[in-house]
């Protein structure tokens, strides 16, 4: 059957660079919708449109009487068209390509579904008034976009690229149990957010009932572990000193994990002021990119596609050409 994808494949094809450069804008727009999206909690804006997909019963934007917060909340809806439409290019450069990237075409087409349920998620958000867990949620999805993104990224860079040198058993599982711990600290760090002092509007808001300071002792442990675990792997690595690119990951995730846990205590120290609470936010979603960066060094298969690899290897034999195919051959 002739799509309109095939069709265009026969006539129009683009290549490996515009496909970095259309995964790159596809993660810094995943990545900036959730910047925004702490913006609009901390300024109190979460209900700066009264409605979802409208922003009041009669109207599709913000009126003059709502003031900025309704600026602000609608601002980042429109935020999600243009999220839409870099998505949206993502998929058609990776569909079309001279040499095809099927793992990236896919998880191109997860990001457009998962940017689907992030909206109905935010919907929801807004009819339920901002409830915790509810808001929670929304950060959890919008969370899964930045993997897909990163994952897309990831694969675009990689799939022409020679492997990383190999890893031990143990800094593979190492890695494995630092994103997953990476993943926890998230998932508390939200818990810290619900019964934090930033709702999301100024009126009273359910908050989820954890005392904060024990919620915040908890997410604490968990950055402490996660800590852990990421020595632990860079000492394994540097000991082993096969795998130049996950030593180098490591360490960056190492200095980032620190800089956010820096920025964590400022937040308690200034009483979590608004602009402090945002940078909080952002250094969460660059360390769980660098835990999933490392993952992607530790276990190389994790990097491209199968599909994906094979193409490499069949595109690799074409370029060789016969005479040293003829010697592998032989």
């Amino acid at each position: 059957m002739i799509t309109p994808f095939s069709w265009l494949a026969h006539r129009f094809a683009f290549g490996r660079r515009a496909l970095r450069i259309a995964a790159t804008g596809a993660l810094l727009a995943s990545v900036l919708i959730i910047v925004t999206g702490g913006v609009v909690r901390v300024t109190g804006s979460g209900l700066g449109c009264t409605e979802w997909p409208a922003c009041t019963p009669g109207t599709l934007g913000p009126t003059a009487e709502m003031g900025v917060h309704g600026l602000i909340e609608f601002g980042n809806r429109l935020l999600t068209g243009v999220l839409c439409a870099v998505v949206g290019w993502l998929i058609v450069v990776a569909r079309l390509q001279k040499n095809p990237a099927p793992g990236v075409t896919r998880m191109a087409w997860a990001q457009f579904w998962i940017i689907g349920l992030n909206a109905v998620v935010g919907g929801i958000t807004v009819w339920v008034r901002l409830n915790p867990y509810i808001v929670a949620a929304h950060f959890v999805a919008a969370s899964l976009l930045v993997t897909a993104a990163t994952i897309a990224w990831h694969r675009a860079l990689s799939v022409d690229s020679a492997e990383p040198g190999t890893s031990s058993a143990l800094a593979s599982r190492l890695s494995v149990g630092m994103v997953v711990s990476t993943a926890l600290l998230i998932i508390v760090g939200t818990i810290v957010t619900g019964a934090g002092p930033h709702a999301g509007h100024s009126a009273e808001v359910e908050r989820i009932p954890v005392p904060w300071a024990i919620a915040t002792g908890g997410h604490v442990v968990v950055a402490v572990v996660t800590m852990a675990l990421g020595v632990f792997l860079w000492v394994v690595v540097v000991m082993d000193g096969s795998n130049a690119v996950l030593k180098r990951r490591t360490g960056t995730f190492l200095v980032v994990l620190i800089i956010q846990g820096l920025i964590g205590v400022v937040q308690v120290v200034t009483h979590l002021a608004e602009l402090v609470v945002v940078l909080h936010l952002l250094g969460s979603i660059l360390v769980w990119i660098g835990a999933l960066r490392v993952l992607f060094a530790s276990r190389p298969r994790l990097r491209v596609g199968d599909s994906d690899r094979q193409h490499v290897t069949q595109n690799g034999e074409r370029e060789m050409g016969p005479q040293v195919s003829h010697a592998a051959r032989a």
